[in-house]
């Protein structure tokens, strides 16, 4: 397996793509490309004391990077020679099998949906990223990638959120909830109360399993495998779960820093202080699966240090093991069943 790795995207890059890339090489076993300005990446290795590639890692030379300043829907034509867009045209033919990236968000989206191209029948792809719950994450389906969804939309998010957390993290007949403001059928704005009926006769006919409508405390709680929102309502649910995770440890760090005694009780916890910000990290996950993309495409966090890059790769090995695109393909027509075209679209 082969896993493209944007070696020039992210806040710390190209330090952290390149050596979480080979990290990934050596405890995964997986061929890496890292795509970027190749004299940055051998710069990098040689101050991290690594004299020579490692077997089953090579590098693709770029000589552009996307800047998160760029315009993300026009960066990746604009930069043909970027990292980005030499990393999706490897991946488009066939060079690799996944691609990672922690650049612009937008870019990597744009450039997905226009280069690699969506899988046909799926009307957009969506970032899902795996929230820490408690039965031990839930997939978010979109957190962003589209702001405004007519019913057709959520109803495909619904299908793809449901075979991702099946076939990638191995919850068998997942529990999928529509993320809302109450658990009656009539809540919400026109769109929940519009696609609710739909994910209804969807779980009828045995094709998902739908449970209803889930607010956010119970979905964090761990009520449902699959949050099903449009991007708008998902970015505010993931970007209040990280703050107030942020804030949590904030607080806890600071109480028990009070006096000797806090001192020495967070010493008997420290074990579970532990286990608690791995829960919240994001690093751990690693990055979001782009869903509805013809081939696996993974975007980390755009702080990820070269732990997170590792985890992402990782993530992306899994999606490519897991056969979740040809899953997606393979139930287009199903999902199209449910969710006729909307006008003007393919």
């Amino acid at each position: 397996m082969k896993i493209i790795v944007d070696a020039m995207g992210g806040d710390n890059a190209p330090k952290a793509p390149v050596l979480g890339a080979i990290q990934a090489n050596q405890e995964y076993g997986v061929d890496i490309i890292l795509v970027g300005r190749g004299e940055e990446i051998l710069k990098v290795m040689e101050e991290s004391g690594i004299k020579d590639l490692p077997a089953g890692v090579e590098i693709a030379h770029a000589s552009e990077v996307v800047e998160m300043c760029d315009n993300p829907a026009t960066a990746f034509r604009e930069k043909k020679d970027s990292s980005l867009t030499q990393g999706l045209n490897l991946l488009k033919n066939g060079e690799g099998d996944a691609f990672v990236s922690a650049g612009s968000t937008g870019a990597l989206l744009a450039g997905a949906t226009l280069v690699v191209k969506r899988i046909k029948g799926i009307r957009r792809a969506a970032l899902a990223p795996v929230v820490p719950t408690g039965n031990g994450g839930a997939v978010l389906i979109d957190c962003g990638a589209n702001a405004e969804c007519p019913p057709e939309y959520l109803l495909q998010f619904a299908y793809m959120g449901s075979y991702y957390a099946e076939h990638v993290l191995g919850r068998p007949e997942p529990k999928v909830g529509l993320l809302n403001i109450g658990a009656e059928p009539s809540k919400g704005t026109s769109l929940q109360t519009t696609v609710y009926p739909m994910l209804e006769e969807a779980s009828k006919a045995g094709r998902i399993n739908f449970v209803g409508n889930v607010e956010a405390r119970e979905a964090v709680e761990g009520a449902v495998d699959v949050i099903v929102s449009d991007g708008y309502s998902g970015n505010i649910f993931l970007k209040t779960m990280e703050g107030t995770g942020l804030f949590l440890a904030r607080e806890m760090k600071r109480m028990f820093k009070k006096n000797l005694a806090t001192k020495l009780a967070a010493l008997l916890v420290s074990g579970g202080l532990k286990e608690f910000k791995k829960i919240m990290s994001s690093d751990e996950v690693g990055g979001t699966a782009l869903l509805g993309i013809s081939r696996p495409v993974i975007k980390a966090h755009g702080s990820s240090d070269a732990y997170a890059i590792k985890n992402a790769v990782r993530q992306a090995r899994q999606c490519v093991s897991s056969g979740i695109v040809d899953n997606i393909s393979a139930n287009v027509d199903v999902m199209r069943l449910e969710a006729p075209a909307v006008h003007g679209e393919e």
